[in-house]
Formats: structure tokens, C-alpha cells, sequence
């Protein structure tokens, strides 16, 4: 286990650990705000149901202040200048697509890239994090796979509508998720988080949730690889 041993080994409050969490901890706050503006938004593009997005937009709200409160713990101030102009690209495209009245481009960002995105940062964190933020992640995480399983439900129900749209929503949007692991990569790995695991465990999550909607192999390895090709 080797992650396990490099929890026992990190030193929480030297000066190094807690220079890399102010952006990764500001990371999943701005990540977890975004998602709950995002939730609420959608609501107006679907409306019949706004009830059950509501609820997702005020889950993420909870989950920013665990996350807050996190930092707090080991004393370190969120670079929140850092993290927003980190979620720029796709926060840009998000507020694009809706503009259009593109549901199916802003689930994409929202339901699958961003929840895929916290999913395998939070799976690969827990075993490294400190005992405090491992409890608050452990609860987190359970929650995005909710939050995930709304985008695929929906997408899975409208697949052939939204076939060409999500093609070529993954086009624009993938490559901007090898970009934001290449500029994280460093400070994760001061918290013992390799950018190989990240990878794998996004594509993971992110291929599964593809299969789940209704592309097959072939097609999500064609759709997969707009990311590698930025990576």
C-alpha cells in the first residue's frame, strides 16, 4: 500500500505540504462552487426537474464548506485566484453552452467531466490525506457519484438526441481536463497523489459513465483519445 506509506511519511504542516494544499484545497472548493451554480442553472434548462437539481446545487454547497473547513484545520488560506482562473476554460464553455440552450453539452461539463474530475482526485487523496480531510472526502465522494449518475440517467434517456452534441461537447472539452492535470500534476504530487493514478482512475470513471449513456468501446476509445492527445 504504497499511498498508505506515504501518508504515514508526509508532514502535514511543513511549510512545502501546506504551499501545494493552498491551491489544491482552493481547487476543490472553486470545483465544488462551480458544480453547485452549474446545478442550479441546469435547473432552469430542465425544468420538470429542478426539485432533484436543486438538491444536487445545495449538496455541493455543503461539500465547499467541508472543504473549508479542511483548510482551516491545517491553517493554510485557499489561493482562490489560482482556482478560478483554473476552472476558467470550463467554467467559459459551461456558460457558452447555456446561453445556446445546449442541456446536452452543459450536462457533459458538469455531470460527467467535472464529477469524473472530482471523483478520481478525491478516490486517489483519501489514502493520502490528513485524518481530518480524509473523513470530510470519505462523505464527499459518495455524494458525487449521485451527482454523476443524474447526468447519465438523462443523457442514457435522450441518447440518440444528444449523440452528436456530446461528440462533439467531449471534442472541446476533454483536452481542457489534460491541461488542468498537467498544471495541478506538481502540487499533487507534494500531497502523494501521482498524476498517472489521476489519469487512470478519470478515464475510469469517465469511460464507465460514456458506457452507462450508451457508446460502445470503440467509440468511447475514439472519444477518449481528444484527451490523450492533450496530455
Amino acid at each position: 500500500m504504497p499511498q498508505l506509506e506515504a501518508s504515514a511519511a508526509l508532514d502535514f504542516h511543513s511549510e512545502k505540504y501546506k504551499d501545494a494544499y493552498s491551491r489544491i484545497n482552493a481547487i476543490v472548493i472553486e470545483g465544488e462552487q462551480e458544480a453547485h451554480e452549474n446545478y442550479i442553472q441546469l435547473a432552469k434548462l430542465l425544468p420538470e426537474h429542478e426539485e432533484e437539481l436543486i438538491r444536487l446545487s445545495k449538496m455541493e454547497s455543503r461539500h465547499k464548506k467541508g472543504f473549508e473547513a479542511c483548510g482551516r484545520n491545517l491553517q493554510v488560506t485557499p489561493d482562490m485566484v489560482f482556482a478560478r482562473q483554473f476552472f476558467a476554460k470550463l467554467h467559459q464553455n459551461f456558460q457558452d453552452a447555456l446561453a445556446e440552450g445546449k442541456v446536452v453539452t452543459c450536462l457533459l461539463i458538469q455531470s460527467l467531466v467535472i464529477e469524473c474530475f472530482a471523483i478520481a482526485a478525491y478516490n486517489i487523496y483519501i489514502p493520502v490525506a490528513d485524518p481530518f480531510a480524509r473523513k470530510i472526502t470519505e462523505g464527499v465522494v459518495k455524494d458525487e457519484y449521485s451527482h454523476l449518475n443524474f447526468g447519465e440517467v438523462w443523457l442514457k434517456a435522450n441518447f440518440a438526441a444528444s449523440k452528436a452534441e456530446l461528440e462533439a461537447a467531449n471534442r472541446q472539452n476533454l483536452p481542457i481536463v489534460w491541461q488542468m492535470l498537467n498544471q495541478v500534476a506538481d502540487d499533487a504530487h507534494v500531497l502523494a497523489m501521482e498524476k498517472e493514478a489521476l489519469v487512470e482512475d478519470f478515464m475510469i470513471a469517465y469511460g464507465e459513465a460514456l458506457s452507462n449513456i450508451g457508446f460502445t468501446t470503440g467509440e468511447i476509445m475514439r472519444m477518449s483519445a481528444y484527451g490523450l492527445a492533450a496530455a
